[in-house]
């Protein structure tokens, strides 16, 4: 828990955004460092997945901590257009790493104990613990502007993401529930014709891992159906881009950012207690979520055009996007439970890092987006469309999510 909490604890997520346009970057140019983050995330998802297979997933996460850390330091020494490039790419490098092996390396400690059954309540309090982290994090970067600006700000985020590199250390080194050498026995069914002898190691469960998410029917709308929802997680980046559109300075859009946390954290506390939701439930949920955040999105930025009601319309406009947000949290954590006991292969951090590369791919399609729509619509209207996916989901879920397979 300490580690999921640390993760997010940097106050410097709430304002990067703003950070960029403040040192002269146009709204098309985020977008590009946004796309730079993820087209590197999308590169090196499904690889380092495939690697977590193979080597310790407790050394990956150090060095993903190691790495995040570097990225701030280049932010912080560097602030030009070519140093948040820098940046991002070590960002994402980082973020390529923790993806899928976190969740693998749970899931097999909690196999080891016998205690599987726990992983959807266990998975709800990680979450809930990074967006408590997130929550902290994002309040604190109102004072921590107001008393230093962006270099205070840059320099906390910097120390506390050492901090993160150093709870890596703390993990367990759990005994991967399948192993490398192990691939060739004992093979379910359906996955039984995915291995080759001629490629052990790590080619072996790269192979593994995508053939079972892409041949799997089940496995594979269960991957679609995680990227989906997990890929709406991705839109915060134009929260605070939507504050400042609304006439909000960085200490207000910081809180206003924070309610879209609060969301979410209720959301992922929640998960133990909806783990037995019916998919067709889930569906009306994600909908009526969908309709939330757009109008939330619409609502705040409504508030450019009143001034006078600026605190009015910004704070249920958020409001609905935090509550939208929960929705999704939800969902999400759900449905990635659900994806976990579906996995019957070796190559369990590699499928989970397919619906990773997944939701690198619509990020990818959402920034692009973002970068040319900008240019022709207003900015509140850009963001209320990112809440299509959340309609999308709901469409989906009831025949994708996969089956419920514990009492």
């Amino acid at each position: 828990m300490l580690f999921a909490f640390t993760a997010d604890l940097i106050p410097l997520y709430a304002i990067y955004a703003l950070l960029f346009a403040d040192h002269g970057l146009n709204p098309a140019q985020i977008s590009s460092l946004f796309a730079i983050w993820s087209a590197t995330a999308f590169l090196l998802e499904i690889p380092s997945g495939a690697w977590a297979d193979t080597v310790s997933r407790r050394a990956l996460l150090i060095l993903s901590g190691a790495l995040l850390t570097a990225g701030f330091t280049v932010w912080t020494l560097y602030p030009t257009y070519l140093g948040f490039a820098a940046g991002f790419v070590l960002w994402g490098t980082a973020g390529a790493l923790r993806s899928g092996t976190f969740e693998a390396l749970l899931y097999d400690e909690l196999h080891a104990r016998a205690a599987t059954a726990d992983y959807t309540r266990t998975m709800g309090y990680v979450r809930t613990a990074t967006e408590s982290a997130a929550l902290i994090g994002i309040l604190a970067a109102a004072p921590l502007y107001a008393w230093g600006g962006y270099a205070l700000v840059a320099c906390s985020s910097v120390a506390l993401a050492a901090l993160h590199t150093g709870t890596a250390l703390l993990l367990p080194a759990a005994p991967k529930s399948i192993s490398a050498k192990e691939i060739e026995e004992d093979d379910p069914p359906e996955v039984a014709d995915f291995h080759s002898a001629a490629s052990p190691g790590y080619v072996a469960m790269l192979r593994a891992g995508i053939r079972e998410a892409l041949r799997v029917r089940m496995i594979r709308r269960g991957v679609v159906l995680v990227a989906l929802l997990n890929g709406v997680t991705a839109f915060d980046e134009y929260f605070s881009l939507l504050a400042g559109h609304a006439g909000a300075g960085p200490s207000l859009a910081a809180v206003l950012v924070a309610l879209t946390v609060a969301g979410s954290l209720a959301g992922s506390s929640l998960a133990g207690r909806t783990e037995g939701i019916r998919a067709r439930t889930m569906s009306f949920a994600l909908a009526a979520a969908g309709v939330l955040f757009i109008a939330g999105a619409l609502l705040a930025g409504a508030a450019a055009h009143h001034p006078t009601a600026l605190y009015a319309l910004t704070v249920a406009g958020f409001s609905a996007i935090g509550v939208a947000y929960g929705i999704d949290y939800n969902a999400d954590v759900l449905a990635s439970a659900r994806l976990q006991d579906a996995i019957t292969g070796p190559a369990r951090a590699t499928v989970t890092s397919v619906a990773g590369f997944t939701t690198e791919v619509i990020a990818l399609l959402v920034f692009g987006f973002a970068a040319v729509a900008t240019t022709w619509i207003p900015l509140p209207l850009m963001v209320a469309a990112l809440g299509t996916p959340l309609l999308l989901a709901a469409a989906l879920t009831p025949t994708w999510l996969p089956r419920r397979t514990r009492p």
